[in-house]
């Protein structure tokens, strides 16, 4: 599970597309008090923060139909809450980079 702290359009594909998944398990994770992966870090991370969650959801889906692909999984605005910027990362984003960069992907980190 991963939210990168990266910009999305430096992503490619796959990660970005991976990213938006895992983005929506870990809203449904805390929104509707789910058990799976509720103690995993990345999910741990976004705990009062579904402010800065949203707006990163916003990132992808922007991202998402610049590169031509569709979205029809909207988030609840009204859900929300909490603190608008995340300041707590499981790496730093120099080694989000690294570990990107060692992905041999087309990211451009």
């Amino acid at each position: 599970m991963r939210i990168w702290d990266i910009p999305p359009r430096l992503l490619c594909r796959n990660h970005l597309l991976g990213e938006h998944r895992e983005l929506h398990a870990i809203w449904s994770v805390i929104t509707k008090g789910k058990k799976g992966y509720s103690r995993h870090p990345e999910t741990l991370r976004w705990r009062g923060r579904l402010k800065a969650l949203f707006k990163r959801h916003e990132l992808e889906v922007a991202e998402m139909l610049r590169r031509g692909y569709q979205h029809q999984s909207p988030l609840l605005r009204r859900s929300a809450t909490g603190q608008g910027r995340q300041t707590q990362f499981v790496d730093s984003l120099r080694r989000q980079r690294q570990l990107l960069r060692g992905k041999g992907c087309a990211c451009q980190v």
